[in-house]
C-alpha cells in the first residue's frame, strides 16, 4: 500500500430509510479510470432511479454485482484502486487494459470527502465520463472473474497499445448520450443503443419518442418479411383479438418482483393488517366545479398553469382539513401516542412507467389556488418523466387517488403507511339528477374517502368527506370556509 490502495464504494441510503436497491445499469467497466463525481451507475430503489457518482479518483478493480441485481444498502458494489503518489502501473491483467497515458490522473482526494448521494447526475461541465466500447474484443478481460464476465456486456479496453484507436474512430460517442435514467432503462428493455439514436430534447437530450421512433425506424425494412406479416393485421384489425398470439407464444410470463412494485406490495400489506381501514362513499353534482375550472381556464392569473377538476378537488380537501384538523395525524405506535401535524404535505398517487408512486406536495396548507395548481403541474410532470426524488416521496400527511382517469367510478383505496386518510375520486360523468326539483343531466362523480379507525372515527371522517362534497358542489364554499 505505498503507492496505491484499493477502496470500496458501498451501497448508499440514497432515500432516508431505504435499504436495498437494484443495479439497473453500470457506465464503467473494470480497468476504466473514473474522476471524483463521475457517475458509476445508475440504481432504481423503492422510491426513485438515481445515479451514484464516485466519491474519488482512481481505475475501476471490479465490480461486485452484474446489472438486474438487487443488493442492501452498506454493501460493496465497486472496488477502485487509488493512486497515493504514483500511478498504480504494477497491476498486471488489469492495468493492461487501461491505457498507458491514464495512471497520471490526479492523486487522491481527501478522506473527509462525503460522496454525493442522490442526483440525476452530476453537472455535465464537471463530469466526464469513459465512453463505452462495442463489445468486439472479449479477450481483452482474461482477469475479470465470473461476475464481471457476467458484466461484460460491453467489453473492455483492448490490451494492445494501438487497440484504443479504434473505438476513438467515430468522434459521436465521445461522451455517453444525454437521456434520463427511465429513457435509458426504455432503451435498454428495447435492445436500443442510445448512441445510435438522433436526439431531439434540448441541449441533445434523447427522449422516449426518440427510442421508439429509433425501433421504429430498425423495424420498418422487416414489414416485407414473412414472419413478420402475422402481426400487422392482428395489431391493425380490430374484430381479430391480439391475444392468441400471446398465448401460441408463452404459456406465462414471470415478472420479478423489486423496486417500486417490491416497495408497494409492502407497504400495502403491512398497510391493510396494520391500520383498520374504514371506507365511506358519496356522490356529487359537481355541474358548478366544472364550470368554475372553464372560467379559471381563462383567468391571466392561471396562464400558463395546469387547471383541471383535481386541483379543486385538492383545495377542497384542504379546506375539509382546515375545518377538521384531527383528521391529518398519524398513529404512533411505539409512543402509543397519536401525532396531529400542524401542516398538510398533499400526496397525489401517480401511475408511472416505474409503477406507482406517491409524491407529495410539500406545505399544500399555505398554498394560494395558482401556487397549488404550479405545484401539481410539476409534481405530474416530473412523475411521467420518472424524475421524482426520494425526498418528494417522503413525509406525506394525507394522499388522493384519481381513479376517475381510468373511467372508473369509485374504490375503496389503501392508506399510505404513516398517514391516517386517503381520498379516491371517481369518474366525471354526466348523469340524471334531482336538481331544484326536476331531473336534469348534471356533472356528478363519487367520492370514496378511507381512514384509519384507531384515530379517526365515524364522526370526524364523514364530517371531512362532506366538507369535500359540499365544496365541490358549492365552490364559493371556497371563499367562506378558506
Amino acid at each position: 500500500m505505498t503507492n496505491a490502495s484499493v477502496r470500496e464504494f458501498k451501497m448508499p441510503d440514497v432515500g432516508e430509510g431505504l435499504t436495498e436497491a437494484e443495479i439497473l445499469k453500470w457506465y464503467v467497466q473494470p480497468g476504466d479510470t473514473v474522476t471524483d463525481g463521475q457517475v458509476v451507475c445508475e440504481v432504481e430503489t423503492a422510491k426513485a432511479a438515481v445515479e451514484l457518482p464516485i466519491p474519488y479518483d482512481g481505475v475501476v478493480r471490479a465490480l461486485h454485482f452484474p446489472e438486474g441485481t438487487t443488493v442492501d444498502v452498506g454493501t460493496s458494489i465497486i472496488a477502485v484502486e487509488v493512486a497515493g503518489g504514483a500511478a498504480p502501473a504494477q497491476e498486471e491483467a488489469p492495468a493492461a487494459a487501461v491505457p498507458a497515458a491514464e495512471p497520471e490522473k490526479p492523486a487522491e482526494q481527501p478522506a473527509a470527502r462525503q460522496p454525493v448521494l442522490v442526483g440525476y447526475g452530476v453537472a455535465t461541465s464537471s463530469t466526464r465520463r469513459r465512453p463505452r466500447k462495442q463489445a468486439q474484443d472479449p479477450v481483452a478481460r482474461q482477469a475479470a472473474s465470473a461476475v464481471q464476465a457476467e458484466l461484460n456486456g460491453h467489453g473492455a479496453a483492448p490490451a494492445a497499445p494501438a487497440a484504443p484507436v479504434a473505438p476513438a474512430a467515430p468522434a459521436a460517442p465521445a461522451q455517453r448520450p444525454l437521456a434520463k435514467p427511465p429513457v435509458r432503462k426504455l432503451a435498454k428493455d428495447l435492445g436500443v443503443d442510445l448512441a445510435t439514436v438522433t436526439p431531439s430534447g434540448p441541449d441533445g437530450v434523447i427522449t422516449r419518442e426518440d427510442v421508439h421512433a429509433a425501433v421504429a425506424a430498425a423495424q420498418a425494412p422487416q414489414q416485407t418479411a414473412p414472419a413478420a406479416q402475422p402481426a400487422v393485421p392482428a395489431a391493425s384489425a380490430p374484430d381479430r383479438p391480439a391475444a392468441p398470439v400471446s398465448y401460441d407464444t408463452a404459456r406465462e410470463t414471470r415478472i420479478p418482483v423489486k423496486g417500486v412494485r417490491k416497495a408497494t406490495a409492502a407497504a400495502m400489506v403491512g398497510s391493510a393488517f396494520t391500520a383498520p381501514h374504514v371506507t365511506e362513499f358519496v356522490t356529487v353534482d359537481v355541474t358548478r366545479t366544472m364550470k368554475l375550472v372553464e372560467e379559471l381556464k381563462q383567468d391571466k392569473e392561471f396562464a400558463g398553469l395546469r387547471v383541471n377538476p383535481l386541483l379543486l378537488i385538492a383545495k377542497a380537501l384542504l379546506v375539509a382539513i382546515r375545518r377538521n384538523p384531527d383528521i391529518n395525524a398519524s398513529w404512533d405506535e411505539a409512543a402509543q401516542e397519536i401525532v396531529v401535524k400542524h401542516y398538510v404535505n398533499l400526496g397525489i398517487a401517480a401511475a408511472t412507467p416505474r409503477g406507482l408512486i406517491v409524491p407529495n406536495i410539500k406545505d399544500a396548507h399555505a398554498k394560494t389556488l395558482p401556487e397549488l395548481a404550479a405545484s401539481l403541474g410539476e409534481l405530474v410532470s416530473t412523475a411521467r418523466e420518472g424524475r421524482t426524488s426520494p425526498s418528494a416521496m417522503q413525509g406525506g400527511t394525507v394522499t388522493i387517488t384519481n381513479v376517475g382517469v381510468f373511467g372508473v367510478d369509485t374504490g375503496t383505496p389503501i392508506l399510505n403507511p404513516g398517514e391516517s386518510a386517503i381520498l379516491a375520486v371517481g369518474a366525471i360523468k354526466p348523469q340524471p339528477w334531482v336538481h331544484k326539483g326536476k331531473v336534469k343531466p348534471r356533472q356528478v362523480t363519487t367520492l370514496a374517502l378511507s381512514f384509519d379507525h384507531r384515530l379517526v372515527d365515524g364522526e370526524l371522517g364523514s364530517k371531512v368527506l362532506a366538507d369535500v362534497a359540499a365544496v365541490l358542489e358549492q365552490p364559493k364554499r371556497l371563499i367562506t370556509w378558506a
